[in-house]
């Protein structure tokens, strides 16, 4: 460890932040202007470095390989210019997170298409033509071309300062960033400016991923990887701060270089793997961040958004259709593993469903009644399946009070996320969220001697007297019914109209006596102990777990049930988990481009039913009964009062 490493490992993280805050940058100005958290930015990234490929291999190495890279930036900016107009118009309306679920949908679409287009393996571009030597820095070596990309992000940092305070269309962009009602009231076309916008974001990640081309291969996995790094960068910056992503990306990218050149440390007689941080130091920073300044480092309190959909109706108790609907369907529910003897798989993917369907339930109790947006509910699901595990294996514990005590760790997990977490809004709580989720996620994939690390824990089998699937398929279906109506249940209650008041208005709510955090917090601790059941429920059904149970994904598909079926519903969250599925589950198994089909029916059902599939079904049937309502003679329109509408 001496000093000529530690100047390289710097070195070395400065060309890594130059990429970093391409795509961060992007993102920054995309969310600052159209207010979209936009998931598919790193399908841009990826796009860029493929299409990098295939231009260099077009154009040749020697004199084609520069031109290359500008033109893949280029094509990625048209593809998001594309996007934009074709789709991202269409729902600019429709609130943040169903915009958010389309977004998804268009990272499921662009990945299949580069798996259609460019195949599954690893693609290797060349060298950079002039850089492909290294410079001789303190005695070691290091490569040429980490210099130039050192010297690009200053570059870029500098050129967008420029554009945006030096111009007019950058002065309507920070106008737009402010107020983007008053920008359009003043005659600005607000349509081509969100274009040219997110035309630019795109075009910037694509030169990120574009440059990466000499540094390392394309690969599917490009996009999730990198979006989380940037959204991460764009927090810890400051939403909407380009300086600040250039200043976030920094910290971070040198962040991790020096926990690389320390590698295993000794301290107080253990041996410490700081090399091991690599793979959370940024979600660390994002907690700490947020915790000690939400708004970022150089960002500004973000004003609340005025895009939040339709206002919601009350609650109201079920109808009679509603639960005689309820019964037919438990009846259905019980009487399915006769129905389906000669096929055991559909019981088997009727626990998934059932299972999903409360993991999703418990994500929208605080997502609809409470108003918390949550990017990491998998945290608490993983907790709870790997407490099962852990019990049964390690402890020796029966499996049957496991089932009571998994949920209770996980619900204290929650405990601790939640009291940070509830004392933020917004985006801003959904990415500290995010970290918490991450940071949890680390530490089962790296504790290898307690939580078997990457490969999991296998062996975990429920009792005896459920080893008939049939068995646990009546266990599944009693604990997630009543998981579910107790969740109902308590919104029903006065602490679930209280936890609506804090939503509504938290100021009027604080005015009568009602402690908004604290109800946030305990709606926090009662989700988290919901999805941990969930979770002990997943590791029985399968006999094992892994880390995937608590990444990103298992979050991102929680988000996807809940907005799918209608966030404004308490059967939105089981209609959408049911359906989002068993559309994965049927679609997988008929296609190798199931990803692409499932994005292309979450795109058409989020243009078909703006407000979830049970919120649109609801909405409809409300529409319905007002129109075969009889007028009554007071609501008839008079001979006066008609002849002056025809006025």
């Amino acid at each position: 460890m001496g000093f000529s490493s530690f100047v390289v490992q710097l070195l070395n993280g400065l060309a890594g932040a130059s990429s970093l805050f391409l795509v961060a940058a992007g993102l920054s100005l995309i969310f600052g202007v159209t207010r979209i958290v936009n998931f598919a930015h790193g399908s841009f990234f990826m796009l860029g470095i493929y299409l990098a490929y295939s231009l260099v291999g077009a154009l040749g190495n020697s004199l084609g390989f520069w031109p290359a890279l500008l033109l893949a930036a280029l094509g990625a900016g048209l593809i998001g210019a594309a996007v934009e107009m074709l789709l991202l118009r269409r729902i600019y309306k429709a609130p943040e997170l169903f915009q958010l679920l389309a977004t998804f949908a268009l990272v499921l679409v662009i990945k299949d298409a580069a798996l259609w287009i460019w195949g599954p393996e690893e693609l290797l571009g060349p060298r950079a033509p002039g850089l492909a030597g290294s410079v001789g820095i303190l005695g070691r070596n290091f490569p040429a071309y980490d210099l130039f990309l050192i010297v690009v992000g200053p570059v870029v940092l500098g050129a967008l300062t420029l554009l945006l305070t030096r111009t007019r269309w950058g002065t309507l962009v920070r106008a737009a960033t402010q107020d983007r009602e008053m920008v359009s009231a003043l005659g600005v076309n607000q349509a081509w400016l969100f274009t040219a916008v997110f035309a630019l974001g795109a075009l910037l990640a694509g030169l990120g991923g574009a440059l990466q081309l000499p540094r390392e291969p394309a690969t599917l996995e490009m996009d999730l990887n990198t979006i989380g790094a940037a959204f991460v960068v764009v927090v810890v910056g400051g939403m909407g701060s380009i300086p600040g992503a250039y200043a976030a990306a920094l910290l971070i990218a040198e962040i991790k270089a020096v926990c690389i050149w320390l590698g295993v440390v000794e301290l107080f007689g253990y041996s410490v793997s700081f090399s091991k941080l690599t793979l959370v130091v940024e979600f660390l920073v994002m907690a700490v961040v947020l915790v000690v300044r939400p708004w970022g480092l150089m960002g500004k309190p973000q004003a609340t958004s005025r895009n939040v959909g339709l206002p919601e109706a009350p609650l109201r108790h079920p109808g009679t259709w509603f639960k005689v609907g309820g019964v037919l369907l438990m009846a259905l529910l019980v009487l399915l593993p006769w129905l389906t003897a000669d096929s055991p798989y559909l019981s088997v993917l009727a626990i998934d469903l059932m299972i999903a369907a409360l993991f999703a339930a418990s994500l929208h109790f605080i997502m609809g009644p409470a108003g918390m947006h949550s990017f990491g509910h998998a945290a608490y699901f993983g907790i709870g399946a790997y407490a099962a595990a852990l019990l049964v294996r390690s402890a020796g514990l029966p499996m049957e009070l496991t089932l009571l005590l998994a949920p209770l760790v996980a619900a204290a997990g929650a405990f601790l996320y939640g009291w940070f977490c509830v004392r933020l809004s917004g985006v801003y709580l959904a990415m500290l969220t995010l970290a918490f989720a991450q940071i949890t996620w680390a530490i089962c994939y790296q504790w290898d001697g307690f939580t078997g690390g990457s490969n999991g824990l296998t062996g975990v089998w429920p009792a005896e007297w459920l080893s008939d699937k049939t068995h646990y398929y009546y266990l599944t279906l009693a604990l997630v019914t009543a998981g579910v109506l107790l969740l109902r249940r308590v919104l029903f209650s006065p602490f679930g109209y209280a936890l609506r008041a804090g939503r509504d208005s938290a100021l009027r709510a604080d005015a009568i006596g009602i402690d908004v955090k604290r109800m946030q917090w305990v709606a926090f601790i009662i989700a988290g102990g919901f999805a941990g059941l969930g979770g002990a429920l997943f590791a029985f059904s399968k006999g094992s777990i892994s880390p995937e149970s608590l990444a990103v994904g298992k979050s991102v598909d929680g988000l996807v049930m809940v907005l799918l079926g209608g966030l404004q519903t308490l059967s939105g969250p089981v209609v959408g988990a049911v359906t989002f599925t068993w559309l994965h589950d049927t679609v997988a198994r008929n296609t190798d481009y199931w990803r692409a089909m499932l994005g292309g029916i979450i795109l058409l059902l989020v243009l078909l039913f703006p407000q979830g599939i049970a919120g649109s079904i609801k909405h409809a049937v409300e529409h319905w009964r007002e129109g075969r309502k009889p007028r009554s003679p007071s609501n008839a329109a008079s001979p006066v009062s008609a002849s002056k509408e025809a006025a």
